[in-house]
């Protein structure tokens, strides 16, 4: 083959020569960008395509992500049409099965949640999966799915396949053509520097698979994954094996098995994984694998040889161990580099990376061509990480825990527990004494619930109520009827600066922000379809000073996006780690701040939505009335070095009030009475406020803003899908945790978002979306049986466009206590 030469330029120059790289490629030329390079140090496949399983499952716990692998399956069948080149597919379909009682109510729910997602799916007993695979042991099961459109295909051939396509469409493929620099100007990539020239690019594509960290690095960028040995073996000719075999998965014995000709392909993920690469990837390590290692394998092999006893006469041809990257969520890595613009990467895949491949490929061109993301993609954007997830003894400790993950119970509220702690608030030490239950968001070690005891403060999982329901509703009561105290110091806090800082602001935000200095307001921030980049409050200190309060995971993703709007002349600072965050909600609080301020609190001087300056036991602070609880609250910022000093002075004075302190638990189950949105479950790209009933926060009339002209034209019809409240009817139900159906009348209409007990309600409480077919949703159309399907059970549920608990918002106010 003909060497191709180096262009000085290129309109879109990607670099990695896997499955995923060639899929952006060839997706970008399919949309019309001709000007392509690709760039792959070795060959095509060579690090770690090549020896990928090749499975393709279909059903994702994220809707788009399920898109995404769809996508992908309808490609492969098609590419060998287009391109001439065979990818292997074939649609054998998969069965997974269940040991316990606990993993078969997990596959019910599974099974729900794949006709919210429009994924055929069939639960079946021991002897319909024994049937479905006959070489397999079923007299220790529970029972199993049956998913007839997942399958398989050959990793490479899909690669050279993509990468033919790519061609046709004009890219230009560079083998043995390794990247040893990123050009950067002005804060944007502008080229790359190669063993063979450089090139000129305004787009660089980061699709390096495990090396990808260390290219990162080459550009500023943080890209957290980190490789770990991945096992399978192929054995010889297995009687009773034939091509159309379904793919097998024993998530409780850790183990997959694919038809592999006429024998079989055996492999899994360890409840420990082997981490590797610790001193970086070798750039030469091309189709490279590495030593033998049944040590490591052994409780695959054990599981293995118990769901298929065939194994232990099977002679074994082939043992492979080839690492591959996985990340610190498990989730791969996409989208535009918040250091760098013009700078796109994909990567992490953690082993599903031929699964996830065509999707992947497809939406990431459509981000690069458009400028921002074609859909809801926040579970794998790059934006939910920060520079502290790259560092590499957290990778290390992390990739040991996220490998087996895989197929460990995806248990509601599971918290992983390796390298921890990261990052701690001032209180910390304090709530750990009070025998707080801590979980980690963002880095950020947060109070779940307080125990009794220092062992109960523990998580017991299920998916019934947990060790620490008692516990969270007595913190939920105490906030209702009383006082606590919920360190929300995590939340993310960002400062916005100048005289253009209004303006700015305007044309971001969907309400008005151009308030008189001491007013918060609650906002969203849109995109140009008019739905959510984020939901944050912002508070007007002075008339060129803003304060963005935004969630905790989402402090990179809006700085970055505020960022990419903000004029010259604008600052704009992450202070998050300034100031600790006391929140104290519930019809006390008043009284008890009042102790420790001089500052007047009452409505005339201190009203719903209003951000005062005051002292508070001896400390700065900035007093926000408002309250994510639905009662009368006021969250205290104060500097992290007064924060203790403050909390012991409020739990001084607060005795007799009965103050205590309280979680995110009990905080999860207070939003949801009230009916209170959350980003990333109600609010995401894929919701607009009148799908999410928050027209009232939204100015059309203010002027110009981002996703104006959009919301303009989605209010000429009823929203097509509308986000209900729904109370259960019974008490003593099952409980819901989302992604449960929704049916009304009988039919499926939806799906659950967010779902706890509500405490107050003496009953499951949940949010969820419904499909109107664009009809008004009134008080006939509400009067609809709807039900939510619970692991196959069918629980009547109660439907409402307003809040089950305050829906007039007389406690906010303070109404209904002092």
């Amino acid at each position: 083959m003909t060497e191709v030469a180096v262009p000085d330029h290129a309109g879109v120059v990607v670099i990695g020569g896997g499955v995923v790289g060639c899929s952006v490629a060839y997706h970008l030329t399919r949309m019309g960008q001709r000007d392509v390079v690709l760039l792959e140090q070795g060959r095509l496949t060579g690090g770690t395509t090549w020896h990928a399983a090749g499975l393709v499952g279909q059903l994702r716990s994220h809707p788009n992500m399920t898109r995404m692998v769809q996508y992908s399956a309808e490609l492969y069948a098609a590419l060998e049409a287009e391109t001439g080149q065979a990818t292997g597919w074939k649609p054998c379909g998969s069965v997974l099965v269940a040991r316990t009682p606990e993993r078969m109510a997990l596959l019910r729910r599974i099974a729900g949640a794949a006709q919210v997602h429009g994924i055929e799916c069939h639960v079946i007993s021991p002897a319909e999966a024994g049937a479905r695979y006959p070489i397999m042991r079923t007299d220790d099961l529970a029972g199993g799915l049956w998913l007839p459109r997942d399958g398989k295909v050959n990793p490479a051939d899909v690669t050279q396949a993509l990468a033919r396509g790519a061609r046709r469409g004009g890219a230009r493929i560079l083998e043995k053509t390794r990247v040893t620099a990123i050009h950067a100007r002005h804060g944007r990539a502008v080229g790359v520097a190669t063993t063979r020239g450089d090139i000129r690019a305004d787009v660089v594509v980061n699709c390096a698979g495990q090396w990808a960290r260390q290219l990162g690095r080459k550009a500023g960028v943080t890209v957290p994954l980190h490789s770990a040995e991945h096992m399978y073996i192929v054995t010889g000719p297995v009687a009773g094996v034939t091509p159309d075999l379904p793919v097998l998965r024993d998530p409780d014995g850790y183990i997959y098995v694919k038809e592999e000709v006429g024998g079989l392909l055996v492999g899994g993920f360890e409840p420990e994984a082997k981490p590797w690469g610790m001193d970086g990837i070798p750039d030469d390590f091309e189709f490279g694998i590495l030593p033998d290692d049944w040590d490591q394998f052994q409780i695959l092999m054990e599981n293995a040889l118990v769901r298929i006893p065939a194994l232990a006469t099977a002679p074994v041809k082939t043992f492979m161990n080839g690492p591959e990257s996985f990340t610190p969520d498990n989730n791969f890595i996409m989208g535009a580099a918040p250091e760098l613009r013009n700078f796109f990467v994909a990567a992490g895949f953690n082993s599903i990376g031929i699964a996830c491949g065509g999707g992947a490929g497809r939406t990431l061109a459509e981000w690069i061509l458009a400028g921002e993301p074609p859909a809801d993609l926040w579970p794998v954007d790059i934006r939910r990480f920060a520079p502290f997830h790259g560092e590499s003894a957290f990778l290390h400790d992390r990739v040991k825990e996220v490998l087996g993950l895989h197929y460990m119970m995806p248990w509601p509220n599971r918290e992983l527990v390796s390298a921890r702690p990261l990052r701690t608030s001032p209180l910390y030490a304090r709530l750990a004494a009070k025998h707080a239950a801590f979980g980690s968001k963002f880095g950020w070690e947060r109070p779940l619930f307080f125990a009794p005891s220092a062992a109960e403060a523990r998580l017991d999982y299920s998916f019934d109520r947990q060790n620490w329901f008692a516990h969270a509703a007595a913190e939920h009561v105490a906030t209702r009827t009383g006082v606590t105290l919920f360190d929300l110091s995590s939340f993310a806090k960002l400062m916005v600066r100048g005289r253009a800082a209004e303006a700015a602001l305007q044309r971001l935000c969907a309400n008005d922000v151009a308030v008189p200095p001491g007013t918060t307001v609650y906002t969203g921030m849109l995109n140009a379809r008019g739905t959510y980049e984020s939901d944050l409050t912002v508070a007007r200190l002075d008339a060129e000073t803003f304060l963005v309060v935004t969630g905790t995971a989402q402090a990179v993703r809006d700085a970055d996006w505020i960022g990419r709007h903000l004029p010259d002349g604008v600052r704009l600072d992450d202070v998050t780690a300034d100031h600790a965050v006391l929140a104290v909600m519930g019809p006390r609080a008043r009284a008890l701040i009042s102790r420790v301020t001089a500052a007047p609190l009452d409505d005339a001087h201190c009203p719903f939505g209003a951000v005062r300056r005051m002292t508070v036991a001896g400390a700065d602070a900035l007093a926000v009335r408002r309250s994510y609880a639905g009662e009368l609250g006021f969250e205290l910022h104060v500097p992290v070095a007064a924060a203790g000093a403050v909390y012991d002075a409020l739990f001084a004075a607060g005795g007799d009030l009965g103050l205590r302190d309280a979680g995110y638990y009990a905080l999860e189950s207070l939003r949801l009475e009230k009916g209170y949105r959350a980003w990333g479950r109600e609010l995401t790209p894929d919701t607009n406020p009148f799908e999410a009933g928050l027209a009232f926060a939204v100015r059309l009339g203010k002027g110009d803003f981002i996703g104006r002209d959009a919301l303009l034209s989605a209010r000429a019809a009823p929203p097509a899908r509308r986000l209900l409240s729904f109370v259960a009817e019974a008490p003593d139900t099952p409980l819901a945790h989302g992604g449960e159906l929704l049916l009304r009348d009988g039919a499926p209409a939806g799906e659950i978002v967010s779902a706890a007990y509500g405490h107050t309600l003496g009953a499951l409480v949940a949010l969820g979306y419904v499909r109107t077919d664009n009809a008004p949703v009134d008080d006939a159309w509400l009067a609809a049986r709807f039900e939510i399907d619970v692991a196959g059970a069918r629980l009547p549920v109660r439907a409402s466009l307003r809040a089950p608990y305050d829906p007039r918002g007389r406690r906010l106010t303070g109404a209904c206590g002092a």
